[in-house]
């Protein structure tokens, strides 16, 4: 713009439609005080979101925000003695260069008397609940909606004049810090909750394991008492039988009687043997109680129901999970009197027991390769269900009264072995 005139009108420069010299000046004072109140802004913000970390760094953070803004040579952030308890530090004082001073819990240089005297008015509640401006001091009040909870004070050097904006910003600053402290000692309060309820669910789950285990363990050694009195009562028989064909053998009989007879005595005697050794091998291993799981104590199972002719195998479908104890106990009992049938009325060789986990029931198969008949089984259970039986087969009675208790229901029918399956499916209430 050769030969033009040079552009005076600071309007133009500043937004101002005046070219007074006065309106310049205020226009950079008014642009400095808005940039000083942004970044003030930004203390203030960057401070609030330490609510997290508890009230300790959060009042840190109140406190440099506010050094930070006026440039001051002592700050002091407190609270009176019957707010907020449980929230810490309760006064805190940040002198020349940021050093911290927590009142009353860390020894430190003396503190002015002027900085002293606002503490305890504080800590007293000995204060009005307004905000005080001066020149090179600020009181600011922090207040909940139950009133004033604490202070915020600043002492300023004379380079640093006070002014509205100023209390503009210590106002925001401590309005958001009662909110910010409340919110941080409720997260606190949540967090500590949370941590207690973490301990004493770990700890409930732990008893529940050992009340399982302890219950798993009670129901493994009724079942052994109940084989053993079982066995009792059939060696017994069996041996009182065989002494008594061995008693008539010493009388004169013919040689073909006598023969046949010793026979009978030897199989009695033979299947005796046989069931003692299941019963001595079931009951002396008191180790295998360690075993805790439903499939171990299934396998356990099949060794003391296993006489030398019946073979049995275990099969898992599904992935095994932790069982109510009624429902394991169940099982168990199903297992054992299903076991016990196959091995002593129905004349099997092989066995099989299958348990199934599917989603919200398990089922318990079990199958053998006896001479057993489905429908005269299941005519046995109706008879023996109305009482017209005089006691007999309770054990099938039993079995579907179990898995009726629970929801769940037991069916009887041809196995693919060419003898008796029996099904127990029992609902666990589980989501898989």
């Amino acid at each position: 713009m050769t030969g033009a005139e040079p552009v005076t009108d600071l309007s133009l420069l500043t937004g101002l439609r005046s070219s007074k010299s006065t309106y310049y000046p205020q226009y950079r004072g008014a642009a400095e005080r808005l940039e000083r109140v942004v970044h003030a802004l930004d203390l203030v913000s960057r401070a609030l979101t330490r609510t997290v970390e508890g009230p300790e760094t959060l009042i840190c953070a109140v406190a440099e925000a506010a050094r930070a803004h006026l440039n001051a040579r002592w700050v002091v952030v407190a609270l009176t003695d019957a707010s907020l308890p449980g929230t810490g530090p309760r006064r805190l004082v940040l002198g020349p260069d940021a050093s911290p001073f927590l009142v009353g819990e860390v020894e430190g240089p003396p503190l002015p008397d002027d900085v002293l005297a606002c503490l305890e008015d504080v800590r007293s509640a000995r204060f009005a609940a307004e905000q005080v401006i001066e020149p090179h001091y600020a009181f600011v009040p922090i207040e909940s909606v139950d009133g004033a909870v604490g202070a915020l004070a600043a002492w300023t050097d004379p380079r640093r004049t006070l002014d509205a904006t100023d209390g503009a910003v210590l106002g925001i600053l401590a309005s958001q810090t009662a909110v910010a402290l409340q919110n941080s000692a409720t997260f606190q309060d949540a967090r500590r909750t949370a941590a207690d309820l973490a301990v004493r669910n770990a700890e409930l789950e732990a008893t529940q394991r050992r009340l399982g285990a302890a219950h798993r363990h009670q129901v493994l050694d009724e079942e052994r008492h109940r084989i053993a009195r079982e066995l009792h009562d059939s060696v017994t028989q069996a041996v009182l039988s065989a002494g008594m064909q061995i008693e008539v053998c010493r009388n004169d009989i013919p040689e073909s009687e006598r023969r046949e007879r010793l026979d009978l005595a030897k199989d009695l005697t033979r299947r005796a043997v046989e069931q003692l050794r299941s019963a001595i091998y079931s009951l002396g291993h008191a180790g295998d109680a360690e075993r805790s799981s439903l499939p171990d104590m299934l396998d356990q199972l099949s060794v003391v129901h296993m006489p030398d002719e019946l073979q049995v195998v275990v099969d898992i479908d599904g992935t095994p999970e932790e069982l109510p104890g009624d429902v394991e106990h169940a099982i168990l009992r199903i297992a054992g009197e299903a076991l016990f049938n196959a091995a002593v009325h129905s004349d099997a060789s092989h066995a099989a027991l299958d348990l199934r986990y599917r989603r919200g029931t398990v089922t318990l198969v079990v199958s053998d390769d006896g001479d057993g008949d489905p429908a005269t089984v299941r005519t046995a259970m109706r008879l023996a269900e109305s009482g017209d039986l005089g006691g007999a087969h309770r054990g099938l009675v039993n079995m579907a009264t179990r898995a009726r208790e629970l929801g769940g229901h037991l069916d009887v029918g041809r196995s693919r072995l060419g003898g008796i399956e029996v099904a127990a499916t029992i609902p666990t209430g589980g989501q898989r």
